[in-house]
């Protein structure tokens, strides 16, 4: 493929592509899970990703066979968790960047790219300001736009959508193997970041962005 000819648009996940926000994520469900009386691990957090707040609060639950919970109370449990997370993420900056992410985006804008954030994160506007990022995208798709969630497709087809592209001329870049599944789901091209063996339903696989600039989309 001559990428440069045939790629319009590329979506970017947010937490384990643009920024690694899962330390914080797990250390709010943690105190979360211990205030309940659940027993929850960083093995268990990465069943998290790509769900939404509330699924993964009843994930959570589930683990203490709490699931059954008014759902009153789940929501103002959600709303507790996330209040201390915003704590927790209010000293990110460029510096929380991860590697080679703004070398990407920097390519996209050189060879007319347009750019979307696709996040399942009802925070990704908030992130995106205090990593200064907020202006390089074209559009923003995220938690508070969506119905639906991965491995749904809604998110990305959104983004493509918001760009005036079809998802056949879209590049997805997802840490999760849920995202991956979306995008498949939704007729776009995949790069998955992180272990190739749990990722390996992407169609190109790296460890982090910083492994290769957007040549690797010849691979395609």
């Amino acid at each position: 493929m001559d990428w440069k000819k045939n790629i319009k648009g590329v979506i970017f996940d947010l937490d384990g592509v643009i920024v690694d926000t899962a330390k914080f994520h797990y250390k709010a469900w943690k105190a979360l899970a211990d205030k309940l009386g659940i027993d929850f691990s960083e093995e268990q957090n990465e069943n998290l990703k790509g769900m939404s707040r509330m699924d993964s609060l009843n994930y959570i639950l589930s683990l203490g066979e709490l699931q059954n919970m008014l759902e009153d109370d789940k929501r103002k449990l959600a709303a507790s968790k996330n209040l201390y997370y915003l704590e927790l993420i209010e000293e990110l900056d460029e510096s929380d960047i991860l590697p080679g992410t703004m070398n990407w985006i920097q390519e996209c804008k050189q060879n007319g790219i347009k750019i979307s954030l696709g996040s399942a994160s009802k925070n990704a506007r908030r992130i995106l300001d205090g990593l200064n990022l907020t202006d390089h995208f074209d559009a923003i798709i995220d938690g508070t736009n969506t119905t639906e969630t991965k491995p749904h497709p809604q998110v990305f087809l959104l983004a493509a959508k918001a760009l005036n592209v079809e998802p056949s001329e879209c590049v997805v870049i997802e840490d999760a193997y849920k995202g991956l599944e979306a995008a498949r789901k939704g007729g776009f091209y995949s790069i998955g970041i992180g272990d190739p063996e749990i990722l390996k339903i992407a169609d190109i696989n790296l460890t982090s962005l910083a492994d290769e600039s957007m040549d690797v989309l010849e691979q395609l």
